[in-house]
Formats: C-alpha cells, structure tokens, sequence
C-alpha cells in the first residue's frame, strides 16, 4: 500500500446546516518531474543568484518591498505591514455555496487538483452522503476557502471513493480567445473533407488511460543521468496548521431536513453577518491579526 501524502489543509466542508470533516490533499507531485540545476564548470560550483539593485549591488532581504509596476520607469511601492492588513485570515471551512453540471464549467478556468477525504469516522457518513449525492445529481459543488492570505474559488465533484477539489481561476485571469481567434477565417472546403476527418476520430476514439501516454524526453534524460553517473562523471558540488475541530456536531439527517426546509439560509446569513463584524473589529479596533498557516 502506498504512503498517504502529507496534509495540505484541514477544515470542515460545509453544505448549509451540515459540517463534514475533511483533510485537503495534493493531487499531482512535481517531485516526478527531473530538475536540472545550473554548474560553473571550470569550479564544478552550483550557480547562485544574488538579490542586487542597479548601482547599488547586492541588498538585504529587509531592505526589499513589493511594487506594482505602472509603465516602464513608474512603481506603486506596498509596504509589508500594508499588504499584512488585506492579508486573508485563513479560514478552516469550504462553504458549498452553488451546484453545477459537470460541462457547465469552462475548462480553462480549472487550475489545480487535489483530493479531499474524511478527516474521521465520524465523518465518514456525512463525507459519503455529499459524494453520493453529487454522484448521482452528476453536479459539481463550488465555494470559496480563505488560505494563506487568499480566497480561492474552489469546484467539488466526486472521485472514486473520495472527492476532488479543484482551485478555479476567477473571470480576470482568463484571457479572452477572441483576442487570438478574431482573425481567422472560415474558408470554403468540399464537405467530403470533414466526413474523411470524422471517420480517422471515429477509428482512434478510445477511452482514456493516462498510462498509454509517455513522457519520452523525461525517460531519455534519466537513461542519460545514470548511463553518466554510471561512467563516473560525476562533480562534487559545494553547497555554500494549526488544526481547528468543527464547533458543534449535529444529527446529519436533521441537518440535512433542516437545510431542505430553509433553516441554512438564516445560519449562513448569522455566519456571514458575524464575519463581518470580526473583520470590522480587526480593522477599526486595530487588534493583532492571527495568520494561521496551513497544515
């Protein structure tokens, strides 16, 4: 059996009056993938790169703030404290807010994947409830998680035995295709053409299976690392969250008639209402922000 990764996140997944459980996961690992660092040769010393400012030289990381750039030569300068104050407080709940179809949604807003599972037995049944009940409404849930000092727009579906949960780029971020397709035109061909085209995608079609597709290069680069390593041509490199439990366990079917009946509506408007509040007091009071980091 494999190792369960690590965590990436904890919190409770939240659809109306019910509260699941559940630990965040990530789907993909980088770590497959062979990175290549750069070596002066003639020292065989890892190449480093030094923070400097044009006639200035190298500079101390505390000296270093964030700008936004507004033409060639124009900044915004943002200090840290400035950025602190807009700063998120990493919330421990996925609020379901709104159910899709699966196509519903464009795949370019889609950004990346990870798993969600029980955090416990005992949420093990309400976990399977939702995933069910996605399952066979062949709906995705979306919601928003406030993590690391940013909100994401977040879409839940099912998958096997568990939930996926993937991270959506917002409307701003997608470019739109008329920018690049304006300009192409539609020209005139026999329709023999497409029929000769949809019979080749006919003969090819398949179900997908991720294992018939090979990353050549990948494979090639790895027999060129051991085939050197195995000749010796090897150089000697010097080398210069805190978990929150759900607030209250209740009796998942009475939540769920309850949520049916309307009673989530008053307890999301309580929940969004109290928020507000605690944000207006962090603010205007000036208290301390508490940045929780993510597990």
């Amino acid at each position: 059996m494999a190792d369960t990764p690590r965590p990436y996140w904890k919190g409770q997944l939240r659809l109306s009056l019910v509260s699941i459980g559940v630990t965040l996961y990530a789907a993909t690992q980088s770590a497959s993938r062979l990175q290549l660092h750069q070596i002066h040769k003639p020292s065989g010393k890892r190449i480093r790169y030094e923070k400097v400012a044009p006639g200035v030289g190298p500079v101390e990381s505390e000296d270093i703030v964030k700008g936004f750039q507004l033409d060639n030569d124009a900044y915004v300068v943002l200090e840290p404290g400035e950025l602190e104050e807009i700063k998120l407080e990493s919330r421990h709940a996925i609020d379901l807010v709104q159910f899709v179809d699966y196509c519903e949604v464009d795949p370019r807003y889609f950004d990346r994947p990870y798993y969600l599972a029980p955090q416990s037995d005992e949420s093990l049944e309400g976990f399977a409830v939702v995933r069910d009940a996605l399952h066979q409404a062949k709906k995705m849930g979306l919601g928003q998680m406030a993590m690391r000092g940013r909100e994401y727009l977040v879409a839940i579906k099912p998958c096997g035995r568990g939930l996926l949960l993937e991270t959506l780029r917002y409307a701003e971020e997608v470019r739109a295709s008329d920018t690049v397709f304006e300009d192409i035109e539609d020209p005139e061909f026999d329709e023999e053409l497409t029929d000769l085209a949809l019979e080749l995608i006919e003969r090819k079609s398949a179900p997908f299976d991720a294992e018939a597709f090979k990353d050549r290069y990948g494979d090639a680069l790895r027999e060129l690392i051991e085939r050197k390593r195995g000749a010796k041509a090897v150089v000697e490199v010097e080398e210069g969250e805190e978990r929150r439990q759900g607030a209250q366990v209740i009796d998942l079917m009475e939540a769920l008639k309850r949520s049916v009946k309307g009673g989530g509506t008053s307890a999301s408007r309580a929940g969004r209402k109290q928020t507000t509040k605690s944000r207006k007091r962090s603010t205007g009071g000036r208290a301390k922000k508490t940045t929780r980091k993510a597990s």
